[in-house]
């Protein structure tokens, strides 16, 4: 369920990546799916399983990164600033990277 899962240790956060390859459609299905995406990797986070899996670094601050090949539409923006809000409640930073073809 999680793409990728480290440890950043520039910054020593617990560092999951959530990759988004498709372009952006501005469907109400493509950000529920997004939605429940986040809830999985927020659930990973809080309801324990990080710290039963990787117990070394479940007190460690954590981040989610959002790598995506294009650049989210408008909806997905919006999306995306209200779900990085709610994070910042929890003390999870969240980023949006968009890398180009061919990166």
């Amino acid at each position: 369920m999680i793409d990728l899962l480290a440890h950043d240790t520039r910054t020593d956060e617990v560092l999951l990546v959530m990759n988004e390859p498709r372009a952006w459609d501005g469907s109400d299905e493509r950000l529920h799916e997004l939605q429940e995406r986040f809830n999985a990797y927020v659930s990973f986070l809080l309801d324990g399983e990080l710290a039963e899996s990787h117990p070394e670094l479940a007190k460690k601050h954590a981040r989610i990164e959002v790598r995506c090949d294009h650049i989210p539409d408008a909806r997905a923006l919006e999306l995306l600033g209200m779900i990085h809000d709610q994070l910042a409640f929890q003390e999870i930073k969240m980023e949006v990277v968009v890398k180009g073809r061919g990166d």
